[in-house]
């Protein structure tokens, strides 16, 4: 081996060789000896040889030589240097390039050291991504967790996201945990209310089985419930179930309020006892919102059994939790006990405010008691609060409905005097009230004021007007109708209709006309019912300057049914045509689908009218022409040989009258004339047609005999009825003209079909010595 010529100045040494990497295995002074080398003077005299020491390599070695002696650098030192260098360079490549000839070499402990010192966010995260480039770098919660709580101080959270996701990286690559990094990045995201983000993270953490400790599951439903996301923190507490976590009194604390007030009360409830059994003490937030969930809910011996627990233990209701439970007991209807809280909530010093006030007074006023309900009210008043337009209308309009016409008037004229507007209910319930009491003079006034409140009083006013005809006190809404046109208010036509319908029954036709032809004139349609039923009256009418009265109206009517009562008493030449004519085109001129059951009424009448004017030719016209339009399909039927009937038991006494004796006038001529002979013939008329009927054909010694609702012969006897003369005498012609007395026991029993007669006489055999 040669010897090496060299300066003095200057130190020659070759590098030993290294297996592998080196700066994987670390190598030091000890047993590395180089060559020999010789030290010369300027004139070349070897001053000293020996042999060499390898010098310190930057980055490589945890020491320096001082001599041949190692000195190995001190951990504060050590940081101190790094800080020094952080602090000058801060960030970029130069910072890199001046950490790459450190002196010696760092470890996580020097790193970690510095990053507590150096407070720069940006420093400290280019220094930490230098030291992962490093061999000698192993992940470390405190670094992570140092660099976490600098980027939050700065507000930095796309770089916190940012470390986060090489978080994640590291810890899937090394399989190592750094759970107090996972677990603060997600607390300090959802203290900043980063929803979505901090969300994400905590699902990343879940995935790659990181533990979630409490107050992370704390910060993240806080965040929840604060963003209006009830649900999204339940799932989160079920996360925190299914983790096996624990909660603890913070989050007892935070959920149970939260349970209770999105209407979970049983998981509410089974938390509340949970934290119980584990010696938590409830605090007054989560006695508040049971107390208050559960009155909302109707479970109101919970809420109760809650709030006498709270006050088992030592603490003291608040005036909202007051009004919750006030509130509850009485919109249930358990006044006592929420009159019993008021007085409590009293005793403990609060005062009641307006929303107590107003509420504890409808409830009472709406369940009747209203004697309490006034005294509470006038609590109110002395205690400086003006009642608003509802509580006075509540008042008002249980007075009103309770028919205390003094009571609803004050407080009326106090609401008025206060300067509040009723509200429409409120008048509506008022005029009501007067209505019934008949007050006519007070009600036209207060509607009066309504108008004068802005309100349309039209309705109104026919509701009045309504009260008093379903009373049947005329003169009163006639008297009110008066004053609905005096001062321009409109009424419908349905309720004229009425107080029309409600004069005839009473017989005021003199107030009845100027009703019907304000109906006419105000383009309402008299329809064939209401025609009908004025024809029935004049059918009753027993005095003749009503019946002049009664004809006017019918005249008023307009209708056309009217039109053809006038063509069918007048003569051929009149007409024009023959009355079976007449009547058809009448009868034609009638939409079925619409009125049959109106045009069957017309025919009951009239025939009745047409019977007792002694229009029986006539009214066997307008039963032939009804036959045949199919009014009354099922009165007669042919049984071919074997029985025929004739059924009037919904017919009135002058249609029976003329059904039968027009059918049996069929019978004969089908008998006689075709030779037909049924075995027998009924004539179903009821249990009170009968009589009349019998009496009828016993002027003519029928063979017909009765029973309870039947008059029934043998077809044969019938054939040999029909051959005697009188019988075709009185089948073509007409019926005996004091028949019509037999109607008077038939309008007794049927007053709406059946007509009154002008004779009172008792009915009496037609002829003398027959007897039914």
């Amino acid at each position: 081996m040669g010897i090496n010529q060299i300066s003095p100045f200057h130190t020659l040494y070759k590098t030993p060789n290294f297996i592998g990497n080196p700066r994987i295995v670390r190598s030091y002074c000890s047993g590395e000896w180089t060559e020999d080398i010789e030290y010369l003077d300027e004139s070349g005299s070897v001053i000293y040889s020996g042999k060499g020491i390898r010098s310190v390599e930057p980055g490589l070695d945890d020491h320096v030589m001082v001599g041949g002696l190692k000195k190995p650098f001190l951990n504060a030192s050590a940081v101190a240097k790094i800080v020094e260098v952080v602090k000058r360079w801060k960030w970029g490549p130069e910072l890199e390039t001046q950490l790459d000839k450190l002196q010696f070499m760092p470890n996580m402990t020097h790193i970690t050291q510095a990053l507590k010192v150096v407070k720069d966010s940006d420093a400290s995260l280019s220094l930490f991504r230098w030291a992962k480039r490093q061999s000698w770098y192993a992940p470390s919660d405190e670094c992570y967790d140092m660099l976490f709580d600098g980027l939050n101080q700065s507000r930095d959270f796309d770089a916190i996201q940012s470390l986060f996701d090489e978080l994640v990286q590291e810890s899937s690559g090394n399989e190592v945990s750094l759970f107090s990094a996972y677990n603060r990045v997600i607390q300090f995201l959802a203290k900043a209310e980063k929803l979505e983000v901090s969300f994400c993270c905590f699902k990343k953490a879940q995935d790659y089985g990181c533990k979630i400790d409490t107050q992370t599951y704390n910060d993240l439903m806080m965040l929840f419930l604060n963003k209006s996301l009830p649900y999204k923190a339940f799932e989160i507490y079920e996360s925190m179930q299914a983790a096996g976590c624990l909660l603890d009194g913070s989050t007892y604390e935070l959920m149970i309020p939260s349970l209770a007030k999105s209407g979970r009360l049983d998981a509410a409830s089974k938390l509340f006892q949970e934290m119980k059994e584990r010696k938590f003490q409830p605090g007054f937030s989560i006695f508040a919102s049971l107390v208050d969930s559960m009155g909302k809910a109707g479970r109101l011996d919970a809420s109760m059994k809650i709030y006498m627990e709270m006050l088992g233990s030592g603490l003291r209701p608040s005036a909202t939790m007051f009004v919750s439970l006030i509130d509850s007991y009485a919109k249930a209807g358990k006044l006592d006990t929420a009159l019993r809280l008021w007085e409590e909530m009293k005793a403990a010093g609060f005062r009641p405010n307006f929303g107590l006030y107003t509420m504890i007074i409808e409830s009472h006023a709406k369940s009747g008691k209203l004697d309490l309900a006034t005294s509470i009210f006038k609590e109110m008043e002395k205690a400086g609060f003006l009642p608003t337009p509802s509580t006075y209308s509540c008042l008002l309009e249980m007075h009103a409905a309770s028919g205390q016409v003094d009571s609803a008037m004050k407080l009326y004229n106090s609401m008025i005097n206060a300067g509040l507007r009723p509200g429409l209910s409120t008048y509506t319930a008022l005029l009501t009230l007067l209505a019934n009491k008949k007050l006519v003079d007070v009600a036209a006034k207060i509607l009066l004021e309504m108008k004068s409140m802005g309100y349309s009083i039209d309705v109104s006013a026919s509701d009045v007007l309504m009260v008093y005809v379903k009373d049947g006190s005329i003169e009163l809404a006639l008297r009110w109708l008066s004053f609905m046109g005096s001062s321009g208010i409109r009424t419908n036509n349905f309720i004229v209709r009425q107080l029309f319908e409600s004069c005839m029954k009473n017989g005021l036709y003199e107030s009845a006309k100027p009703l019907l032809e304000n109906y006419v004139n105000s383009a309402a349609k008299v329809d064939l019912i209401l025609y009908t039923s004025i024809l029935a009256y004049l059918v009753r009418c027993q005095e003749e300057h009503n019946e002049r009265h009664l004809m006017a109206i019918l005249g008023a009517t307009k209708h056309k049914a009217h039109a053809f009562m006038c063509g069918l008493f007048t003569g051929p030449e009149q007409r024009k045509q023959p009355v079976l004519s007449f009547v058809r085109e009448f009868f034609q001129g009638i939409d079925y689908e619409l009125e049959e059951g109106a045009a069957r009424y017309f025919v009951n009448v009239l025939l009745n009218y047409l019977v007792l004017m002694g229009q029986i030719n006539r009214a066997r016209c307008v039963w032939k022409v009804a036959y045949e339009n199919k009014l009354f399909p099922k009165a007669i039927v042919f049984d071919q040989h074997i029985a025929w009937s004739l059924d009037v038991r919904n017919l009135s006494v002058g249609a029976a009258l003329i059904a039968v004796v027009h059918t049996l006038h069929r019978f004969r001529k089908r008998m006689l004339y075709y030779g037909v002979v049924p075995r027998r013939i009924k004539l179903v008329t009821g249990p009170t047609l009968k009589i009349v009927v019998a009496q009828m054909l016993s002027s003519v010694e029928s063979p017909f005999e009765v029973s309870k609702v039947v008059l029934r012969a043998t077809g044969d006897s019938v054939m040999e009825w029909f051959k005697k003369p009188i019988v075709q005498q009185f089948l073509l012609n007409e019926i005996p003209s004091r028949a019509d007395i037999l109607m008077h026991k038939l309008n007794i029993l049927f007053p709406s079909s059946a007509p009154e007669i002008r004779s009172l006489t008792p009915p009496k055999p037609l002829i003398a010595g027959k007897g039914i």
